[in-house]
């Protein structure tokens, strides 16, 4: 049975779902405390999954698809980005870790909005903290193969035919 663009599409909802469940885990079971990046990060990572459910739901045609999988790029490199940074935090010397700031409650609840999002999206010190690793990779390195997996099958939707 080949794989449809509609079927592909549920299949990055579900990795995305996955993906969530396992964040959960490691928050509500591991007892590990999300940092404004990680925050960040899941945001991206259902962004991912919105525009792969939206396309799922809609079943749009040629123009429609490449929307949503140019939506779902995006939101991939995005994440990514985010990702990378706080890769680059936690390969810093100790001397060099920015100061550790408020959590993530605190900040969406007393920052204004855009402070609240350049605290969310550039992260502190808390970030630099790994608390789990596999393979010698931690939670966001894992996080970027997963939004560089999700990205590709985003693109992949874009540029194939029916």
């Amino acid at each position: 049975m080949p794989l449809t663009i509609r079927m592909t599409n549920l299949l990055i909802v579900l990795a995305v779902v996955a993906m969530m469940a396992v964040a959960l885990y490691m928050e509500h079971a591991m007892g590990l405390e999300p940092c404004p990046l990680c925050v960040s990060q899941r945001i991206f990572v259902i962004l991912v999954g919105v525009w792969a459910l939206l396309a799922f739901l809609h079943h749009p045609g040629r123009i429609g698809r490449g929307i949503y999988a140019g939506l779902g790029v995006l939101s991939a490199v995005a994440g990514g980005a985010v990702s990378s940074r706080q890769l680059w935090l936690q390969s810093l010397p100790a001397s060099e870790v920015p100061a550790c700031g408020p959590g993530v409650d605190y900040i969406l609840d007393t920052f204004p909005l855009l402070d609240a999002l350049r605290v969310m999206l550039t992260g502190d010190g808390n970030c630099a903290e790994v608390a789990w690793s596999l393979f010698g990779i931690s939670i966001p390195g894992w996080t970027l193969i997963g939004f560089i997996l999700l990205g590709l099958a985003h693109l992949w939707q874009a540029l194939r035919r029916r």
